[in-house]
């Protein structure tokens, strides 16, 4: 173990140089993205750095992608800003929100959960993630023309038409040369220097030398945040605990799609239980900061190994990158106008949006169509678990009545089977006195009210063979329905036979009911035997 540690070192060495420059690009774009998040949040701009740098050392350390950089998000900042909105910007209540959203990040991971992301239907994660960049968009109106406004982003939206006679022309004139930078600069400079923090040196410079009456940060500590346990009364745990579910599902969602992405480019496989524990004790630690929740971020992943990052010190050197602007130019920091973090979110809010899916609107099937549509609208306007919760279910739906059109049921009388040689044996005047149904697919809850429609039209025939041998999955509520079809042909007078492809599966059906109904005797492996039984009985 020792040996392969040393080895393991001694290969991260080598990519000394690669890491160093993966990290420190990632902290560039991590710097105005970070003030911009810690204020959109409520919490300030302060929070939202120090939690780029504490979430991504923790998540860097523990968690199970070495390339991926982490820290405040757009989707983690909206709930944050939904909590705050809600419960009138009580810190101790939003730190203890993401003290325990990290703590159920790392139950999530202890559990293994971390593999069962990867089912979330693609519908429901556009749906959200385009819902998610909306609302950065409308949250940002207001500061964009130098009004304060806290509300949801339809009142946001609706302030902003209100108050529109009343622009600060300052502010307006900072934010639109922001989304002008951010939106327009080359892509050959954007690959050296990313737009975001041209636009917040350019234009904080511009509003600086010309004083400019306009809404700033404001002074940020250049000191290491203090220690503070967020103690709250325990009747604020009702409020608490649901919030800090969402905020640990949503980061975990968030952290493990960003790991998928790492793992992509750098032809490796992460460990999605251990990066839910890392991005949870980052998390976790970065409430008792008074740092701002965080999770893997895609971009600044991304930025980090096309830079030349492969390793956990990279994660290490952009929040030892971030620490040092802190401490050092925290001064500056506290001019810079509002209405430039507000363009460079918005900027953000239209990167989230996923322009993959609206690109095929017009000939996405309904369903999937249907789905994204309903999550956007519950994201937008209500809220984002609910949102991926319906999602979900509505998911689940349509893919079941999919699946359940799909099954097959065959029923024919012993003359019209053109393949079995035994069938065409028996004797004409008893080919009209038994039946073969053949299930075939997959007979699940979906589709089992489909096998039993068909009972009434075979009540008045003597024997009946069930063929299950092409029956690709079986769940109870297909055993069930097994079960209430054999009574219903017994209380007819009908004689029964079943037919599956291996005893395992025959031994379990018998176990879970129908051993009540019918014998072992009963039950065959092959169609000819159970030709045979049925030409004895009638």
């Amino acid at each position: 173990m020792l040996i392969y540690a040393k080895i393991s070192f001694m290969l991260e060495l080598k990519n000394i140089k690669g890491d160093i420059y993966g990290g420190i690009t990632a902290g560039i774009i991590a710097l105005p993205l970070a003030l911009a998040l810690g204020v959109a949040s409520g919490l300030g701009a302060a929070a939202g750095l120090w939690g780029a740098v504490i979430v991504c050392i923790f998540a860097t350390i523990f968690g199970g992608t070495p390339t991926q950089i982490s820290g405040p998000t757009g989707p983690m900042t909206v709930v944050i800003a939904s909590i705050a909105l809600s419960n009138g910007n009580n810190p101790k209540l939003i730190f203890m929100t993401i003290l325990l959203a990290g703590f159920f990040q790392i139950i999530l991971g202890l559990l293994k959960v971390g593999k069962f992301i990867k089912y979330v239907p693609y519908p429901v994660i556009s749906g959200f993630m385009s819902g998610i960049g909306a609302i950065i968009i409308l949250l940002q109106l207001n500061p964009l023309i130098g009004i304060n406004f806290d509300g949801a982003p339809v009142q946001n939206l609706l302030n902003f038409l209100v108050s529109i006679k009343n622009i600060n022309y300052q502010s307006l004139f900072l934010g639109l040369l922001t989304l002008l930078i951010v939106f327009l600069t080359p892509k050959k400079i954007t690959t050296k220097i990313p737009s975001p923090l041209i636009a917040l040196i350019v234009v904080s410079l511009i509003s600086y030398v010309m004083n400019f009456d306009v809404i700033t940060i404001g002074n940020i500590p250049a000191a290491f945040p203090s220690f503070s346990f967020p103690s709250i009364h325990y009747k604020e745990l009702n409020t608490v605990l649901p919030l800090a579910l969402t905020l640990s599902l949503l980061g975990s969602i968030d952290s493990l799609l960003t790991s998928l992405v790492a793992d992509s480019l750098t032809k490796t496989k992460h460990n999605s239980n251990r990066e839910l524990i890392g991005q949870g004790l980052g998390n976790m630690v970065s409430a008792l900061f008074g740092g701002l929740a965080g999770a893997g971020a895609t971009m600044r992943t991304v930025v980090n190994i096309k830079s030349g990052g492969t390793s956990r010190l990279s994660g290490i050197t952009h929040s030892v990158f971030l620490i040092a602007v802190v401490l050092a130019f925290s001064p500056l920091a506290a001019k810079i106008p509002m209405a430039v973090l507000a363009g460079i979110l918005v900027k953000v809010g239209f990167d989230i949006i996923d322009y993959k899916f609206l690109k095929v609107l017009k000939i996405a099937p309904k369903g999937d169509l249907a789905v994204m549509l309903l999550v956007f609208l519950i994201t937008v306007l209500d809220d984002l678990i609910l949102a991926v919760g319906i999602g979900v279910v509505l998911s689940s739906v349509i893919f079941s009545i999919k699946i359940s059109n799909e099954m097959n049921i065959k029923i024919k009388g012993l003359e019209t089977d053109e393949d079995e040689s035994v069938e065409d044996s028996i004797e004409e005047d008893k080919q009209n006195k038994i039946l073969i149904m053949h299930i075939k697919g997959i007979f699940f809850f979906g589709s089992a009210s489909h096998v039993l429609s068909r009972v009434e039209n075979i009540l008045d025939t003597e024997h009946i063979i069930i063929d299950c041998q092409t029956i690709k999955y079986m769940d109870i509520s297909a055993v069930f329905a097994l079960e209430d079809m054999a009574v219903r042909l017994q209380d007819s007078g009908a004689k029964i036979s079943f037919i599956f492809n291996n005893k395992k599966l025959a031994v379990k059906v018998l176990k879970l009911g129908l051993d009540k109904i019918i014998s072992k005797s009963d039950i065959f492996f092959d169609i000819e035997s159970a030709i045979v039984r049925a030409k004895t009985s009638v």
